[in-house]
C-alpha cells in the first residue's frame, strides 16, 4: 500500500507544481485552489508512505519522479524545450531512482 500511496503524494505534487504558473502568483482562484489542494493531498500521502519506507528514500523517489514529470508536463502542456545537458540529467535522476529500487537493501521488495 506505501508504494499507492507515494504514486498518489507524487502525482499530486506534480498536478500542484504544474498549476503554479496558472496561479498568477496566488491572484487567480481556481488555478491557487488546485496547488493548494495538491500540495496538501501530496504531503499528506507523503507522510502515509513514511510510515513504512525510509524518509531517505521516499524523499528520493518522490523527488526524483516528480523531476521527471514535470519536465514532461512542461514539454507537452507548456510548450518548453530541454537542451541535451537537461535531458541527460533528468536521466541521471531518473536512473538513480531505478538503482535504488532494483539494488537498495533499504527499500523493502
Amino acid at each position: 500500500m506505501h508504494w499507492i500511496y507515494l504514486l498518489i503524494a507524487i502525482v499530486a505534487e506534480v498536478i500542484a507544481t504544474s498549476a503554479l504558473k496558472a496561479s498568477a502568483e496566488f491572484t487567480r482562484l481556481v488555478p491557487s485552489i488546485v496547488v493548494v489542494s495538491g500540495y496538501l493531498i501530496a504531503f499528506y500521502f507523503l507522510s502515509l508512505t513514511l510510515r513504512t519506507l525510509p524518509v531517505a528514500i521516499v524523499y528520493a523517489m518522490w523527488s526524483g519522479i516528480g523531476i521527471a514529470l514535470i519536465a514532461l508536463v512542461g514539454w507537452l502542456v507548456l510548450k518548453q524545450s530541454l537542451d541535451t545537458a537537461a535531458l541527460i540529467g533528468i536521466g541521471l535522476i531518473v536512473s538513480g531512482v531505478l538503482v535504488m529500487n532494483i539494488f537498495s537493501k533499504s527499500v523493502p521488495h
